[in-house]
């Protein structure tokens, strides 16, 4: 089932989510109304309780050129925004997200996808952060997450010369896990996103917290903070499901409890 907007079309599949960004004719570049829009389905993505995964992708060609300039002049400027995935107020989501980066993917569509925890390529992306060549910086986290995603050669190369990476570059430098075709590209990230879902949801959301809160930290406090998470982990209905399902030689029936 589905409902659609004017710049966000949402999708439900089983626990998977498939948010489109939907203004093709703008490369998916985003008004006010549509961040607005971006930061209610991101909300919603996170408090429920049947959404597991989510794909994000665009329409078109483009997967998303970040916020209108010709709209949102006033808005760049504003110190209040809806949180996104982009800043340092992005909308905390434990649940894996993965970004299916189709044609243009520049600015703060960029900072989108670094914020995504897997990355998937259609073969005619070309990934990057232009905003020098306009005088200006990708000051929504850009730098700092690419700085932390790839080599800090090529995260300078990109960030001082604003040029994008073709596909095939950035999955050599670790910028996208894989490349496809870009008419496979929804149906492989949604397949990806479908095997996430056959593992335990809370321990897929354990994981993914305590690797990223641990990327930071001395690997001491990393490794004290992961046997915290994984004690409470253990708690839970699914972590008594996991083995017990295994011994009776049956696939385990996940709740996200």
């Amino acid at each position: 089932m589905g409902t659609k907007s004017s710049e966000i079309e949402w999708k439900k599949q089983d626990h998977v989510r498939l948010m489109t960004l939907n203004r093709p004719e703008k490369m998916n570049a985003l008004t006010p109304d549509g961040e607005a829009e971006l930061s209610q389905r991101l909300i919603e993505f996170r408090d429920d309780e049947e959404a597991w995964v989510l794909v994000i992708t665009g329409s078109g060609r483009a997967f998303s050129t970040g916020l209108d300039l010709s709209k949102a002049h006033k808005r760049m400027a504003a110190t209040a925004r809806p949180p996104t995935l982009i800043g340092a107020d992005a909308v905390e989501i434990w649940k894996p997200i993965i970004a299916a980066i189709n044609g243009y993917c520049l600015g703060g569509g960029c900072e989108m996808a670094l914020n995504c925890d897997i990355r998937i390529a259609g073969d005619d992306a070309r990934i990057g952060l232009p905003e020098v060549k306009r005088a200006l910086i990708p000051g929504r986290g850009g730098i700092a997450r690419l700085m932390r995603t790839i080599p800090r050669g090529w995260a300078m190369y990109m960030l001082l010369t604003g040029d994008w990476l073709e596909a095939d570059e950035a999955e050599r430098v670790g910028l996208v896990q894989k490349v496809v075709p870009t008419d496979q590209l929804v149906d492989e990230a949604m397949d990806l996103a479908k095997r996430i879902c056959q593992n335990g949801p809370l321990a897929v959301r354990a994981v993914k917290e305590a690797a990223i809160r641990g990327a930071d930290i001395p690997l001491q406090a990393a490794m004290v903070q992961d046997q915290f998470i994984s004690f409470k982990n253990r708690q839970t209905e699914d972590a008594k499901e996991g083995p017990k399902a295994f011994v009776e030689k049956r696939p385990p029936a996940y709740k996200g409890r």
